[in-house]
């Protein structure tokens, strides 16, 4: 057995054992590689109930693939479609429980609120996720650029600030998400990979989680093997977001409160999709630098608050990148 042979059933084995500590009876499900390879593992285990949402009327890229893998393993599979009503109930929740305004935050947020809740009215009691993938083995396409001695230290980085919105929102719902890929254990083996085994070339591109890819080839179909990372706003369809925001919201309108905000409370708005989350966040909480007057960290010099993250430079209230 060569050295990647090795580490592929390392990983295999990992994955088995946190998920097994993790397992609860129903995940939210995208067909991505990340929940596949949950599912794939803990349908050995139990009857899964598999939740996949999508915003009606969105090119939401996750139903093929989550159809494909929900009858392969035989789960039972919710596909909940929300509209318009929904969303905006959504958003409240979202920014009532996050306390933040950051639209690619609440896009991506929205649509894993609305499958909890979905898992909630289904009786559901806990649901697993795929977070943290994408962040210990070098998931994102922007990590790319990076050498491998920048992704290491950009990664070592990002491990000690990552957090999963997730959890809170699960625990608003009175559920609980349990993500098996931020157990301590798998999380203390991550941090030992080799760089050069997570973002890797094959089949003519790059990819990112190159070892896991390589860990369940011949286990799970090529085609969610080799699934380009797909976020979840895109996946969702809650990424045509910001052409819903700027139809609902006139110019004049918009031109008018976004000179108030920068004018009355130092906030910059930088468009449609942000002001109506911005007024929604200013009548639960007020101004941002009151709200955060207190937190330490860096100083967002778009709204104020003390949201900002040293490691990562930018604001996770507002969004803004970077400070």
């Amino acid at each position: 057995m060569n050295s990647i042979e090795r580490i592929c059933s390392e990983l295999r084995q990992l994955t088995d054992k946190v998920v097994q500590k993790n397992l609860t009876d129903g995940i939210l499900f995208s067909g991505g590689l990340d929940t596949s390879i949950v599912a794939f593992v803990a349908s050995k285990y139990t009857k899964l109930e598999a939740f996949t949402v999508a915003f009606e009327d969105s090119p939401a890229l996750d139903l093929k693939y989550a159809k494909l893998m929900a009858d392969l393993l035989n789960m039972n599979q919710t596909v909940h479609v929300f509209g318009d009503e929904e969303m905006h109930s959504a958003i409240q929740d979202v920014i009532k429980v996050l306390k933040v305004f950051d639209p690619m935050d609440i896009r991506n947020s929205v649509a894993a609120y609305v499958g909890l809740k979905a898992a909630k009215e289904n009786g559901i009691k806990g649901v697993m996720t795929g977070d943290g993938l994408d962040e210990l083995l070098g998931g994102y396409s922007w990590l790319f650029k990076f050498n491998e001695e920048e992704l290491k230290e950009y990664l070592s980085n990002m491990w000690q600030v990552m957090q999963f919105t997730s959890v809170p929102m699960a625990k608003s719902l009175g559920i609980v998400s349990k993500p098996p890929f931020i157990d301590l254990e798998f999380k203390s083996y991550a941090y030992n990979v080799d760089p050069k085994l997570m973002i890797r070339s094959e089949h003519g591109k790059i990819w990112g989680k190159w070892i896991m890819r390589k860990a369940y080839e011949g286990h799970l179909p090529d085609e969610i093997v080799w699934r380009l990372k797909t976020p979840l706003e895109f996946g969702s369809g809650t990424s045509i977001f910001p052409k819903v925001f700027s139809k609902k919201l006139s110019d004049e309108y918009f031109q008018k409160k976004t000179k108030k905000y920068l004018d009355v409370d130092q906030v910059t708005i930088r468009d449609k999709e942000h002001l109506f989350y911005y007024e929604v966040f200013r009548s639960q909480f007020g101004v941002p630098s009151g709200v955060f007057k207190d937190a330490e960290g860096k100083q967002c010099p778009y709204c104020k608050s003390k949201g900002g993250n040293l490691k990562r430079n930018f604001c996770k209230v507002c969004g803004a990148y970077p400070i």
